[in-house]
């Protein structure tokens, strides 16, 4: 740990592996300071879907720079990634409604409105499940377990050093105090998620940071078909802020409430992914707290399983694996601080960390090397501003 660096990193999730990402791409000398002995947490426990199209204000601008981001690192570091988009069925009217205002919100752009039949064309759904839906051509799709390690893969083949098992215990400007010695760096970003608390209590009380556990599925399932891309519900439009915004949302929410109040009070955004080698992923519901629990409620995997029965029809379903994902959650979508000069503690609380921390990573290391060349984009792409 002789060396000094242009930027020193603390965290190997996606945020975190973002920044290596902007910083190699401007020529900058980089290290990565990690303490699991491999990438984990909430970089892999998720489903892969990059919803792009479903995000607002600056969330949109950094999930926009994050698409473009994303298909230049496919091909480059090796990982499975395909322009899916993503497909949402309406059920009932209100469903529809809020899609069709949604539509009319975005002027058009990136959402085309699907009848029963277009729906059905790419979710082998049960008869009569869809009375329209929507398709959301932008959006990604990413298998969550492979695009973040090989992300890694690709910063230690081009010189960044990963310091993995390695456990940060103080930040200042210029240093990082870990376990196995002292980092020195021109500049230093925090990207461990949820795990502010542990580095800067005060920051993450100011902020009111929290955690929020995911119960998620992975289950072999016999669908008449694949999906073509990524399914949300009428349980999503109720979460994700673009879609929440809209004027019908509000009574989508009250019906979803007075229907199933045992799945309102889980937190649920029922949506699914398949992975390439065909297994359905299956989320979520959710809990907040200053520390997740590690009991995870069997009636939280029975909803799902019963809602994806419920969509599907009476498909065989095996349970491969049960998990929790565990991120930082908080008022505002995004924390942005600087505790001291030249450093930068980062993290994104509103559970898109997959779907824009490439963009934000790309924005903040723009902030600190202001003079460094800009990121390299797709041939014809232009930085969103």
């Amino acid at each position: 740990m002789g060396r000094h660096y242009d930027l020193a990193v603390v965290g190997a999730g996606i945020v975190g592996l973002g920044h290596a990402v902007a910083a190699l791409r401007r020529g900058l000398t980089v290290a990565v300071v990690e303490r699991a002995s491999t990438v984990n947490g909430a970089s892999l426990r998720n489903s892969g879907h990059l919803c792009i199209t479903g995000q607002d204000g600056e969330a949109r601008a950094y999930a926009e720079l994050a698409r473009e981001l994303w298909l230049t690192l496919a091909p480059e570091a090796g990982f499975w990634l395909r322009e899916s988009g993503t497909v949402v069925v309406a059920r009932n009217a209100d469903e529809l409604a809020v899609l069709e205002e949604f539509r009319e919100r975005r002027g058009g752009h990136d959402v085309r409105l699907f009848g029963p039949a277009q729906v059905r064309e790419s979710a082998p759904l049960a008869d009569g499940v869809a009375i329209g839906g929507a398709y959301l051509p932008s959006d990604l799709q990413v298998d969550p377990r492979e695009a973040a390690p090989a992300i890694a893969r690709w910063l230690d083949a081009h010189g960044v050093d990963l310091f993995w098992h390695t456990t940060a215990l103080a930040v200042e400007a210029g240093t990082v105090h870990t376990s196995r010695g002292r980092v020195a760096a021109d500049a230093v970003v925090v990207a461990v998620d949820a795990d502010v608390d542990q580095l800067f209590p005060g920051m993450a009380d100011a902020h009111g940071i929290q955690r929020r556990g995911l119960d998620m599925l992975l289950v072999d399932a016999a669908l008449d078909a694949p999906l073509s891309a990524p399914l949300l519900t009428g349980w999503s439009l109720v979460q994700q802020t673009a879609f929440s915004r809209t004027p019908s949302a509000g009574a989508l929410r009250d019906r979803l409430v007075a229907e199933q109040p045992a799945l309102a009070a889980l937190g649920a955004d029922v949506s699914f992914a398949q992975r390439p080698d065909g297994s359905l992923l299956i989320g979520s519901t959710a809990r907040q707290s200053e520390d997740a629990s590690p009991f995870q409620p069997e009636a939280a995997f029975e909803a799902l399983l019963d809602q994806t029965r419920d969509l599907f029809g009476a498909v065989p379903l095996r349970v491969r694996e049960r998990w929790q994902g565990v991120h930082a959650a908080a008022p505002d979508d995004f924390l942005v601080a600087a505790p001291a000069p030249d450093v930068r503690v980062v993290s994104v609380t509103a559970g898109i960390g997959m779907t824009t921390g490439l963009g934000l990573a790309d924005r903040v290391v723009d902030e600190l090397f202001s003079d460094a060349p800009g990121s390299l984009l797709p041939a014809g792409a232009t930085r969103a501003r």
